[in-house]
């Protein structure tokens, strides 16, 4: 006789872990799925695009009306859950139906952070995280008017260039001195910076937001030191938290969100919490590959498999802007036991900057030329040493070391200066360019090797 699982939330996570288990174990379970959202399973990292013009929704379906019915899955659309009753094992939605389970896997995802500012609640201030937000903004867009974001992370400005290639007219506003400063060190956020506003979009950094005005709907934005910027239109993409709230009603041990073990199991072993709901050893996770890789490990529990365990890895980050080469992973914090291998070439717009601990590396920046970021994250993933290719490490797997002949002296240029955050990163710089005209020149730095 086959279980009852039951699945709160139609994300990528959840989708994918059906995937895994439909392929191990096809006729294990009867699955029903509850969908807070009135539609199927859409690869939500492909929102930028669909905002952008690039793409339609159907590219971006993950699983059509078609999969539900071969997999035999029941998939209530537009069905909020509001309640689980443990005890009697079932949950119930807003609709009033109520469906038993054996095991349940909560994916309930995660809500956008609203910053509570007067006039957070005018009509025309949206957030960014589904496909009705996207609609909601295209909607807004026609007007061709003002539209600020407020926030400089990966979610506001893959909404910036948007929106301005909707027509809009685009300001970001930023609490931190760079952009998407989780993600990128000072260099490369400068980088970027210019980058976004040689596409027409306006750029405010340090800049914190006092007040949204308007009667009834959004007429302008009133920072902190006083500057009056008007706007039709107002995205808050300052981050996410989990969306936890039906697991702590069900009296589930939640903190930041769901509380989880290595299986993916909540404090009730019926129950597993899997994506951005989810919290393991203090950590909540918001980018793709930790939650399909928990996805991974509760496909093979569900199928009677109890070896794999879930283990935070290291995760790289791109920005989904086209024309835009962006690649992050690992740490690249300062500190007293790390070394620092930095690369840059101004008159190209190329930063790389590895972090180096104990001959391995454990953190990437790559702006403008990311070709080399799958070998990077390849070798610190794998914690390998890089001794033997120190010198030439910062050029890719296929630059000769008799290429490099690296001296302790910068030559000077007549390029864009080097960010002092770059030089003061580096110790012992080795320059290894030439110039290339009385305007223009090309600095390539390299730590030196270790003597």
């Amino acid at each position: 006789m086959k279980q009852r699982l039951v699945v709160i939330g139609n994300g990528m996570a959840p989708g994918r872990a059906l995937d895994g288990l439909f392929e191990k174990k096809p006729d294990a379970y009867d699955v029903t799925i509850f969908n807070a959202e009135p539609r199927v399973n859409y690869d939500r990292i492909m929102l930028s695009p669909i905002l952008s013009g690039e793409k339609s929704f159907d590219q971006i379906v993950i699983h059509g009306d078609g999969w539900y019915e071969k997999h035999g899955v029941t998939l209530y659309k537009g069905a909020t859950v509001t309640a689980i009753d443990r005890a009697a094992k079932t949950v119930t939605s807003a609709r009033g139906i109520t469906v038993a389970y054996d095991k349940l896997i909560i994916a309930t995802g995660s809500l956008p952070i609203i910053l509570p500012v007067p006039g957070h609640n005018l009509a025309g201030v949206l957030t960014y995280r589904d496909l009705d937000d996207v609609q909601a903004m295209l909607l807004a867009a026609k007007s061709r008017g003002s539209a600020i974001v407020i926030g400089g992370g990966l979610l506001g400005l893959e909404a910036a260039v948007g929106l301005k290639g909707q027509g809009m007219d685009v300001t970001v506003i930023h609490l931190a001195p760079t952009l998407m400063e989780r993600q990128l060190d000072a260099p490369s956020g400068h980088l970027l910076q210019r980058a976004i506003e040689a596409r027409g979009i306006k750029v405010l950094t340090k800049a914190s937001t006092k007040a949204i005005l308007g009667e009834k709907k959004v007429e302008a934005l009133l920072l902190e030191d006083g500057t009056c910027l008007p706007a039709d239109l107002i995205v808050m993409a300052v981050g996410i938290k989990p969306n936890a709230g039906i697991a702590k009603s069900a009296g589930l041990a939640t903190g930041r969100g769901i509380i989880v073990s290595p299986s993916m199991q909540t404090s009730d072993p019926d129950i597993y919490a899997l994506g951005e709901c989810a919290e393991f050893e203090g950590q909540v996770f918001g980018l793709v590959a930790p939650l399909y890789d928990m996805a991974g490990v509760l496909a093979a529990h569900l199928a009677g498999d109890t070896t794999p365990q879930f283990s935070p890895s290291a995760v790289a980050t791109k920005l989904k802007v086209t024309g835009i080469e962006l690649f992050s992973a690992g740490d690249f914090a300062q500190g007293p036991d790390r070394e620092e291998v930095v690369f840059y070439d101004p008159a190209c717009g190329v930063y790389k900057r590895l972090v180096l601990s104990h001959n391995k590396i454990i953190g990437a920046v790559l702006y403008g030329d990311t070709s080399d970021g799958a070998w990077f994250f390849d070798l610190l993933k794998q914690a390998t040493d890089i001794s033997d290719q120190r010198d030439t490490l910062i050029f890719g797997p296929g630059f000769p070391a008799t290429a490099i002949a690296a001296r302790p002296v910068l030559e000077a240029t007549t390029s864009p200066p080097i960010p002092d955050a770059v030089v003061a990163a580096s110790a012992q710089v080795a320059a290894i360019g030439k110039h290339t005209g009385p305007n223009q020149g090309s600095v390539r730095l390299a730590t030196a090797a270790p003597g």
